[in-house]
């Protein structure tokens, strides 16, 4: 079951977009739990300029280059009564961009009305360009499911399976083969602007593994940092399960399965785990398989196709009885 994302805060805001921005936090460390009720970002040129009417109050606003260099055009006092004016009207948080320090007035009004103000290095269009992306990954629906997420060349693998069945020796299998985890027993999936399914890790377990007999590892630290990745769009899910002689699975491929995953529909490979299978050279088979499928080869329908022919011809070859 799908959730909506909890309430965008300042804190989190703050905490999901800084590798993308570089944000830092200059002022208002203790309001961090302002609310940020709407996504897009706003620049409040015309409100600098005394124009409300419209003003986008409940947006993050940021002071680029053009709105710093006009508040620096003014008098200390109008600039004092200019910038309090903006503060007043409740905004959640205040970002400078181009790594503009912060002036004793915002500074005094930060503290007076309550309101954090970040900074980033970054240039102002690209500022925007990225914390909309960060804003719009923080309110979409998400889910949260038990299964160890990795980018194996480049197709993004969910191996799911019982208690025990071995999804973290299998992913652990495929890192010592050079790729990279994603996140490792809960797994976290929303639905991007693109209407893409991208997994990450929770923010407590992320990087980290839970390998039976061994306990928590840091995978970065024992493979390198390429052995890690922060997110990946879901391409297939794995889904492990004890194979059972008595039960005779579908052997040819050519029943495709899918799983639905927030409405979209998603690649479903159920493999069976028996002692002395090599899983992680199954999966990665998987993953070479699905790459295949996205340039329109299908392996089991084309072998169908073939032998479907080759009968055809023995068949007409075959002398017919007088």
């Amino acid at each position: 079951m799908s959730h909506p994302a909890s309430p965008v805060t300042v804190g989190s805001f703050l905490d999901h977009a800084r590798s993308l921005t570089q944000l830092t936090l200059v002022a208002g460390n203790e309001y961090l739990e302002n609310s940020i009720p709407e996504e897009a970002i706003n620049r409040p040129g015309l409100a600098l300029a005394d124009f409300y009417q419209y003003f986008a109050n409940k947006r993050i606003q940021v002071l680029g280059l053009a709105e710093m260099t006009y508040l620096k055009s003014l008098g200390k006092s109008e600039r004092e009564i200019r910038i309090e004016r903006l503060f007043k009207e409740g905004i959640p948080c205040l970002v400078l961009t181009r790594n503009r320090n912060i002036t004793p007035e915002i500074e005094r009004m930060s503290q007076k009305y309550k309101v954090p103000v970040l900074k980033s290095p970054l240039i102002t269009s690209r500022f925007i360009n990225l914390a909309t992306l960060a804003m719009e990954n923080l309110v979409a629906p998400h889910l949260k499911v038990v299964g160890t997420m990795l980018d194996v060349m480049g197709i993004g693998i969910l191996i799911e399976g019982p208690p025990g069945i071995g999804k973290s020796e299998a992913a652990l299998g495929l890192i010592e083969r050079g790729f990279s985890l994603v996140a490792d027993d809960l797994t976290v999936i929303h639905r991007d602007a693109h209407s893409r399914l991208i997994c990450t890790a929770s923010e407590l377990t992320r990087y980290h593994m839970e390998i039976r007999g061994l306990g928590i590892i840091h995978v970065p630290s024992i493979f390198g940092m390429a052995s890690v990745s922060l997110e990946k769009r879901l391409d297939i899910i794995v889904s492990l399960y004890p194979a059972d002689p008595s039960q005779e699975g579908d052997r040819s491929g050519l029943t495709k399965k899918t799983r639905k995953i927030l409405d979209m529909e998603v690649t479903l490979v159920e493999l069976p785990v028996a002692p002395g299978r090599d899983m992680a050279g199954v999966i990665e088979v998987a993953a070479m398989n699905q790459k295949l499928s996205y340039l329109g080869h299908e392996a089991a329908k084309e072998f169908d196709q073939h032998l479907i022919r080759t009968l055809q011809r023995r068949r007409m070859a075959q002398p017919s009885s007088s």
